[in-house]
């Protein structure tokens, strides 16, 4: 999976009826070819986060993203 600046990411919960976890994303990097992205959550906060098997992009190229509060 590679996002793009712009792009979102949703992480599935693990728990059954729990809403996913949603973020624009803000930069991508590579360390030691690890994939990473800086991503500002529906909350407002901001982390550094690996993707692991319950993430995926969707592509918003071309789309202004509407926030959520």
């Amino acid at each position: 999976m590679q996002g793009n600046v712009g792009d979102e990411i949703v992480v599935d919960s693990l728990r059954t009826g729990a809403p996913p976890r949603e973020g624009e994303i803000l930069e991508v990097k590579t360390t030691a070819g690890t994939l990473l992205y800086r991503v500002r959550w529906d909350d407002g906060r901001e982390s550094t986060f690996c993707p692991g098997s319950t993430a995926h992009v969707v592509r918003l190229a071309g789309r202004r993203r509407a926030r959520r509060r």
